[in-house]
């Protein structure tokens, strides 16, 4: 069967992309190409789609085949009512700390952490759109509450306005802290128009670090068949992948953000 769907492909395809179509077939996956028709027909869309099972390829540790087989090990669990922490007993540890806000022993460990103010980075996670709360812009975008109708980041970077603030004033010099905003093909258009529309809250441009996560395929059904997009057959749906892109995205930058701090103040 995989040798069928290889077949449909253009005749210039590459080894690489034969052998993928060939694994893709043999992981339960030749829905993507039924409905291909011969090869030198649409040729155009098929290499159009053979460039995005790539870029997906690579894009994932392992490949897409370590893709699928995870998902699969994981559909699977649910599916059975498997719980992965079976056996597993959650307990308070005796051996920390009770802060309570407004008390000396909170303001004394407050005080230590801040004295560390100068070498903080921060980074958030922006990768989705507000569709599940009825928005369809960028979720940064919504008021955080109604006495203002102050943003989610504008209330985010008040905040770190303020630590930096105190770490100026405890250093005596001038401190800029970096923010890293990891955003995604559905929101770096979004995020970008926020914080230049609004002077990046207080913020100066240089402090700002957009780190654009890549998508992965969207999965149909719990055997973790990739979907197509329903109007495109040419086209896989993909989706955001998660907030542990942060560092792997940071620790693939030119300066990590920990190394910018320090250099920053």
């Amino acid at each position: 069967r995989a040798a069928t769907m290889v077949d449909r492909l253009p005749a210039d395809a590459s080894a690489a992309h034969k052998q993928l179509v060939a694994s893709l077939v043999e992981l339960g996956q030749a829905h993507l190409f039924e409905k291909w028709p011969p090869a030198g027909e649409q040729d155009e869309a098929k290499r159009q789609m053979l460039a995005q099972l790539g870029k997906l390829e690579e894009n994932y540790p392992g490949g897409l085949a370590a893709y699928i087989r995870s998902a699969r090990n994981l559909l699977g669990q649910s599916v059975r009512g498997e719980n992965p922490l079976q056996g597993w007993s959650p307990s308070v540890p005796d051996d920390g700390f009770d802060l309570r806000p407004g008390t000396d022993e909170f303001e004394r460990y407050e005080e230590r952490g801040l004295a560390e103010a100068a070498h903080l980075a921060f980074a958030v996670p922006a990768g989705g759109l507000g569709e599940r709360l009825g928005f369809s812009g960028v979720k940064f975008a919504l008021p955080a509450e109604i006495a203002t109708g102050s943003t989610v980041l504008e209330v985010y970077i008040s905040y770190i306005l303020a630590v930096q603030r105190h770490a100026e004033a405890k250093g005596g010099g001038r401190c800029r802290l970096p923010l890293a905003i990891m955003v995604s093909d559905d929101t770096a258009v979004g995020i970008e128009a926020l914080l230049q529309a609004n002077g990046y809250f207080g913020l100066e441009a240089a402090q700002v670090t957009l780190l654009k996560q890549e998508k992965v395929a969207a999965l149909a059904d719990s055997d973790a068949r990739l979907a197509l997009k329903t109007s495109k057959p040419f086209e896989l749906a993909t989706k955001p992948h998660g907030h542990g892109d942060t560092r792997g995205l940071e620790r693939a930058g030119r300066q990590p953000l920990a190394r910018r701090a320090a250099a920053s103040c």
